[in-house]
């Protein structure tokens, strides 16, 4: 059998070998190591700047609106891509350079303050990341599902996930690490961003060009068939044509994908919240730091702390992760999904309550069980309900449901918390928490094939 063969029909692809798996997926691990660098700081850095906490949700509105945009446009065109490097490949390893780039200027962005203000700067490279880790992201979704038979998508995500934690720990840990062991400065100047977080992005941009030239050397796409590169030629022959097709594809959404689109909007809503709110909410909530106090050792600390416990989260989910498989067989994909849910929306509110950082280690763990299966489950119950031609664009579709909830919390998250929560954060995300138990209930009504 060869590698047309293989294309044209998922049930004869062959089963891949752990290290070929682990091979596909490792450029994962330095997207995710940029993407925590940034989750964990990006507000931080901002409101270095000058940004006020109600506005945080606002600058964090670059994420889902260039998702929305970007991904279902890679995914079209990745599906009728072939070069010399392949399919997916060309599309990652552009995504992967660009956002290095950016990781390396963001921290930076206070040095041009003499050619436009640093938090207008910072904002715009933000937005320039986050439409860079979409470009590199979306394909390798892809790739996993191209690649492995049905009986293997399930294992395929997880180890995917599983790099995607162990990145996240990389990226989120390195601030704190640089300043405890490294003797990094860990505070600077007002409206300077410090050295142990500038140095941390400069790694991370390293940490992700590496890694996305180790998948490109170690893994081989398969070829289209004859008659899918005629397509191809098609297309960019009448390239309105791509255009329609998106229409037509959005038409034809499988039903699996809608009522999974329920779950993913109320589960974003609520990592949104978490992303933004957590360092201003831990920094007042524990540390007692007044939301103006963006310069103090204790606001430092409070900062460093929030990198750790992402970390550990995403740590938790790398774990997690490789055991998934095996608690899918028994409960069932959904099964699975909604239970891992549940621990995570008790934990997240569960953090109202904890009076000391180090017991905030504890719903770390919670969330992290969550993190696991939002990062895997939902794409591998999503898979069985797609054509195979059509998995890029479906997959980028599929980012609606991330995207939406984001910038409808980016919208309204602001005024929530300035007034319903009275500028609260912490209850930000007890907010978040409720969120994912109703995503779980979501989770069970979901059909699929």
């Amino acid at each position: 059998m060869d590698a047309t063969d293989i294309q044209n029909n998922t049930s004869k692809k062959p089963l891949l070998g752990n290290r070929a798996i682990w091979n596909m997926s490792m450029g994962f691990f330095g997207i995710q190591a940029g993407f925590a660098l940034q989750n964990g700081n990006a507000s931080r850095i901002l409101q270095t700047f000058g940004a006020n906490v109600e506005h945080l949700p606002l600058f964090w509105l670059a994420a889902p609106l260039t998702g929305m945009i970007v991904q279902p446009i890679i995914g079209h065109y990745s599906d009728i891509t072939w070069n010399k490097l392949g399919r997916r490949k060309p599309y990652f390893l552009v995504g992967a350079i660009l956002t290095a780039l950016a990781l390396f200027f963001l921290p930076s962005s206070g040095s041009f303050v003499h050619i436009i203000s640093p938090l207008i700067m910072g904002a715009g490279l933000l937005m320039l990341m986050d439409t860079c880790i979409n470009i590199a992201m979306e394909p390798f979704r892809a790739l996993v599902a191209d690649k492995l038979p049905g009986e293997q998508t399930s294992k395929g995500f997880a180890i995917q996930t599983c790099l995607i934690g162990i990145g996240a720990v990389v990226g989120s840990w390195l601030p704190f690490f640089l300043a405890k062991w490294g003797n990094v400065s860990k505070v600077a100047p007002e409206g300077i961003v410090p050295d142990n977080v500038k140095y941390s992005f400069y790694i991370g941009a390293v940490v992700l060009l590496i890694t996305i030239f180790w998948t490109i050397i170690t893994t081989k796409e398969y070829p289209p068939t004859t008659e899918e590169l005629k397509e191809k030629e098609a297309e960019k022959i009448l390239p309105q044509n791509g255009l329609k097709s998106i229409f037509k594809d959005i038409k034809e959404m499988p039903k699996t994908m809608k009522e999974l689109g329920l779950v993913q909007f109320f589960t974003w809503f609520g990592l949104f919240s978490m992303w933004v709110f957590s360092t201003p909410a831990i920094a007042e909530h524990i540390y007692h730091v007044p939301a103006s106090d963006t310069s103090s050792e204790a606001y430092a600390d409070a900062g460093n702390w929030v990198g750790i416990l992402f970390g550990i989260y995403n740590g938790v989910s790398a774990i997690y992760a490789l055991f998934l498989p095996g608690i899918a067989n028994k409960l069932g994909k959904k099964g699975t999904h909604a239970l891992s849910l549940v621990i995570g929306g008790i934990s997240l509110i569960s953090i109202y309550f904890i009076p000391t950082p180090n017991l905030l280690i504890l719903p770390m763990i919670g969330i992290g069980i969550a993190w696991g299966s939002i990062l895997s489950m939902p794409y591998a119950i999503l898979s069985g309900a797609l054509p195979a031609k059509k998995m890029g664009v479906y997959m980028g579709f599929f980012n609606f449901f991330i995207t939406l909830p984001q910038i409808c919390n980016g919208i309204f998250g602001g005024a929530i918390v300035k007034y319903g929560f009275h500028d609260r954060s912490i209850l930000a995300l007890v907010f978040g928490g409720v969120l994912f138990l109703i995503a779980a209930f979501a989770t069970l009504r979901v059909k699929t094939k």
